[in-house]
Protein backbone atom coordinates (compact mmCIF):
# COMPACT_ATOMS: atom_id res chain seq x y z
CA UNK A 1 0.00 0.00 0.00
CA UNK A 2 1.35 3.43 -0.97
CA UNK A 3 0.20 6.62 0.79
CA UNK A 4 0.88 10.21 -0.25
CA UNK A 5 1.56 12.51 2.71
CA UNK A 6 1.41 16.30 2.73
CA UNK A 7 1.15 19.06 5.32
CA UNK A 8 1.32 22.81 5.75
CA UNK A 9 0.10 23.84 2.31
CA UNK A 10 -1.41 27.07 3.70
CA UNK A 11 -3.38 27.61 0.48
CA UNK A 12 -5.84 30.48 0.38
CA UNK A 13 -7.09 30.07 -3.19
CA UNK A 14 -6.50 26.54 -4.42
CA UNK A 15 -7.84 27.38 -7.89
CA UNK A 16 -5.45 30.27 -8.52
CA UNK A 17 -2.91 29.91 -11.35
CA UNK A 18 -0.05 30.10 -8.84
CA UNK A 19 -1.17 26.77 -7.33
CA UNK A 20 -1.08 24.93 -10.66
CA UNK A 21 2.66 24.02 -10.44
CA UNK A 22 2.03 22.42 -7.02
CA UNK A 23 -0.89 20.44 -8.42
CA UNK A 24 1.27 19.16 -11.27
CA UNK A 25 3.98 18.07 -8.81
CA UNK A 26 1.42 16.27 -6.65
CA UNK A 27 -0.19 14.56 -9.65
CA UNK A 28 3.24 13.21 -10.57
CA UNK A 29 4.36 12.05 -7.11
CA UNK A 30 0.96 10.88 -5.83
CA UNK A 31 0.00 9.05 -9.04
CA UNK A 32 -1.11 5.54 -8.08
CA UNK A 33 -1.26 6.10 -4.32
CA UNK A 34 -3.98 4.26 -2.40
CA UNK A 35 -4.75 7.29 -0.22
CA UNK A 36 -3.50 10.73 0.78
CA UNK A 37 -3.00 12.07 4.31
CA UNK A 38 -2.91 15.84 4.94
CA UNK A 39 -1.52 16.76 8.37
CA UNK A 40 -3.15 20.19 8.68
CA UNK A 41 -2.77 23.84 7.82
CA UNK A 42 -4.66 23.06 4.64
CA UNK A 43 -5.85 26.60 4.03
CA UNK A 44 -8.59 25.84 1.49
CA UNK A 45 -11.09 22.98 1.65
CA UNK A 46 -11.32 23.04 -2.15
CA UNK A 47 -7.73 21.81 -2.20
CA UNK A 48 -8.76 18.72 -0.23
CA UNK A 49 -11.52 18.10 -2.76
CA UNK A 50 -8.93 18.33 -5.51
CA UNK A 51 -6.61 15.88 -3.66
CA UNK A 52 -9.59 13.50 -3.38
CA UNK A 53 -9.69 13.38 -7.17
CA UNK A 54 -6.26 11.65 -7.01
CA UNK A 55 -7.06 9.25 -4.14
CA UNK A 56 -9.22 9.08 -1.00
CA UNK A 57 -7.96 11.86 1.27
CA UNK A 58 -7.96 12.06 5.07
CA UNK A 59 -7.04 15.33 6.76
CA UNK A 60 -6.93 17.13 10.09
CA UNK A 61 -6.98 20.84 10.84
CA UNK A 62 -3.92 22.83 11.85
CA UNK A 63 -3.39 25.87 14.04
CA UNK A 64 -3.41 28.28 11.08
CA UNK A 65 -6.57 26.89 9.46
CA UNK A 66 -9.74 28.95 9.24
CA UNK A 67 -12.86 28.40 11.32
CA UNK A 68 -14.45 26.80 8.24
CA UNK A 69 -11.66 24.21 7.97
CA UNK A 70 -11.71 23.54 11.73
CA UNK A 71 -15.47 22.93 11.55
CA UNK A 72 -15.05 20.46 8.67
CA UNK A 73 -12.07 18.44 9.96
CA UNK A 74 -11.08 16.76 13.23
CA UNK A 75 -7.89 17.69 15.09
CA UNK A 76 -6.71 14.06 15.10
CA UNK A 77 -7.53 10.75 13.43
CA UNK A 78 -6.46 7.13 13.62
CA UNK A 79 -6.42 5.31 10.29
CA UNK A 80 -6.16 1.53 10.17
CA UNK A 81 -4.01 0.18 7.34
CA UNK A 82 -3.83 -3.60 7.28
CA UNK A 83 -2.73 -4.50 10.83
CA UNK A 84 -1.19 -1.07 11.44
CA UNK A 85 -2.62 2.05 13.09
CA UNK A 86 -1.53 5.48 11.83
CA UNK A 87 -2.17 8.54 13.98
CA UNK A 88 -2.70 11.81 12.09
CA UNK A 89 -2.54 15.25 13.73
CA UNK A 90 -0.98 18.64 13.09
CA UNK A 91 1.05 19.76 16.11
CA UNK A 92 1.57 22.90 18.16
CA UNK A 93 4.22 24.89 19.95
CA UNK A 94 7.94 25.21 19.21
CA UNK A 95 9.68 22.74 16.88
CA UNK A 96 11.82 21.13 19.62
CA UNK A 97 9.94 18.35 21.40
CA UNK A 98 7.19 18.34 18.76
CA UNK A 99 7.21 14.56 18.21
CA UNK A 100 6.69 13.91 21.93
CA UNK A 101 3.90 16.50 22.16
CA UNK A 102 1.95 15.07 19.24
CA UNK A 103 2.35 11.53 20.59
CA UNK A 104 0.57 12.65 23.78
CA UNK A 105 -2.66 13.17 21.76
CA UNK A 106 -3.03 9.42 21.16
CA UNK A 107 -4.04 7.01 23.92
CA UNK A 108 -4.18 4.02 21.60
CA UNK A 109 -1.21 2.04 20.38
CA UNK A 110 -0.13 3.41 17.02
CA UNK A 111 2.59 2.21 14.67
CA UNK A 112 3.10 5.51 12.86
CA UNK A 113 2.43 9.12 13.76
CA UNK A 114 2.03 11.59 10.90
CA UNK A 115 2.22 15.25 11.88
CA UNK A 116 3.10 18.67 10.49
CA UNK A 117 3.42 22.17 12.00
CA UNK A 118 7.22 22.61 11.97
CA UNK A 119 7.52 22.77 8.14
CA UNK A 120 10.60 20.53 8.57
CA UNK A 121 10.69 16.95 7.27
CA UNK A 122 11.14 14.26 9.91
CA UNK A 123 11.31 10.49 9.33
CA UNK A 124 12.51 8.53 12.36
CA UNK A 125 11.61 5.46 14.38
CA UNK A 126 11.48 5.90 18.14
CA UNK A 127 10.51 3.00 20.42
CA UNK A 128 8.95 1.09 17.52
CA UNK A 129 6.84 4.02 16.24
CA UNK A 130 7.56 5.81 12.97
CA UNK A 131 7.32 9.59 13.46
CA UNK A 132 6.76 11.14 10.04
CA UNK A 133 6.47 14.80 9.12
CA UNK A 134 6.37 15.44 5.35
CA UNK A 135 7.47 19.07 5.76
CA UNK A 136 5.84 21.66 3.51
CA UNK A 137 5.60 21.89 -0.27
CA UNK A 138 4.87 25.64 -0.30
CA UNK A 139 6.63 27.59 2.48
CA UNK A 140 9.65 29.59 1.37
CA UNK A 141 10.01 31.69 4.51
CA UNK A 142 10.54 29.21 7.38
CA UNK A 143 11.43 26.03 5.47
CA UNK A 144 14.91 25.49 4.10
CA UNK A 145 13.52 22.93 1.62
CA UNK A 146 10.11 22.09 0.17
CA UNK A 147 9.02 18.49 0.65
CA UNK A 148 6.18 15.97 0.63
CA UNK A 149 6.22 12.33 1.68
CA UNK A 150 5.30 8.77 0.83
CA UNK A 151 4.49 6.03 3.32
CA UNK A 152 4.76 2.43 2.16
CA UNK A 153 2.86 -0.18 4.15
CA UNK A 154 3.87 -3.79 3.58
CA UNK A 155 5.26 -6.02 6.35
CA UNK A 156 6.03 -2.76 8.14
CA UNK A 157 5.68 0.98 7.57
CA UNK A 158 8.44 2.89 5.81
CA UNK A 159 8.59 6.65 5.22
CA UNK A 160 10.22 8.52 2.36
CA UNK A 161 10.75 12.28 2.13
CA UNK A 162 10.52 13.68 -1.40
CA UNK A 163 12.47 16.87 -2.02
CA UNK A 164 10.77 19.15 -4.52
Amino acid sequence: MKIGVISDTHLRESNSPSVQPLKEILKKHFHGVDMILHAGDVGDLKFLNWLSSIAPTYAVWGNMDSFEVKQALPDKRVIELKEFKVGLTHGWGPPWGLAERVRSKFDENINCLVFGHSHQPFNEFERGVLYFNPGTPTDRQFATVNTIGILTVEEGIKGEIIYL
